[in-house]
């Protein structure tokens, strides 16, 4: 569904991302573990088309999209949610989630078939509908990101660092989210963390990124036995 070959990423001069090539398949849920500065948030937006590769390619179901605007490949179906979670503080629940059905500009009866099913999968925004999202817990406002995103109808969901900054019952409650996105929405995701404990139990493979460059891929179940990988990120 996703394949990168040797994509590489300069930001001001530097090299960020160097020779990455990974490949996801449709229905799968994909780690990528790396540590703070790794370059995963520059992956994922490359990935995007929120900044453009130098060299190297990247195909959607075998269409080239490196080369594509941001808004043509979220209606291709491949949508970010960001890191840091960038809602509009000033506006409410609802409002930030209509803006994330832009791909579905329109079509009334689309929109409110997928308000009705990030309601049902978060409900406490159906509680809040109208209240300013600025006002919000982080954990909240993470849930509201998530289903912003879902808003689109993404067939490929990149989820970047979702628990950051989140308390540990919180981020459970995101990573079962998650699990339920892709197992019952038939959404495939690819997420980003630096939480590899919580990853790893809930993806099904994963990519290692340091300083840049994958180093490692592999099955979830092998990656936790890796020691490499427990010393570096699981703390073990």
């Amino acid at each position: 569904m996703l394949k990168l070959n040797q994509v590489n990423t300069h930001i001001g001069g530097l090299h960020i991302i160097q020779d990455v090539s990974l490949n996801i398949e449709k229905g799968e849920f994909v780690a990528l573990l790396g540590s703070n500065g790794a370059g995963k948030t520059t992956l994922f937006r490359t990935i995007a088309g929120v900044l453009k590769p130098k060299t190297g390619s990247i195909e959607l179901d075998g269409v080239a999209i490196d080369k594509l605007p941001v808004h043509k490949i979220v209606e291709m179906g491949l949508v970010l949610c960001p890191q840091g979670r960038q809602l509009f503080p000033e506006l409410s629940v609802q409002k930030n989630l209509l803006l994330g059905a832009f791909p579905l500009r329109g079509d009334k009866t689309r929109i409110q078939k997928n308000l009705d099913k990030v309601y049902d999968l978060f409900p406490i925004l159906r509680e809040r509908t109208f209240q300013q999202a600025g006002t919000f817990s982080g954990g909240e406002q993470q849930m509201l990101a998530i289903a912003r995103a879902l808003m689109g109808e993404p067939r490929l969901l990149l989820l970047d660092e979702p628990s950051m900054g989140l308390a540990p019952l919180i981020v459970k409650q995101i990573g079962e989210v998650i699990e339920n996105i892709n197992h019952e929405m038939d959404t495939t995701v690819f997420l980003s963390e630096q939480n590899a404990n919580m990853a790893l139990n809930i993806t099904d493979r994963g990519y290692v990124l340091e300083s840049g460059r994958c180093t490692l891929e592999g099955p979830c179940d092998e990656l936790k036995k890796d020691e490499k990988v427990r010393k570096a990120y699981i703390g073990a």
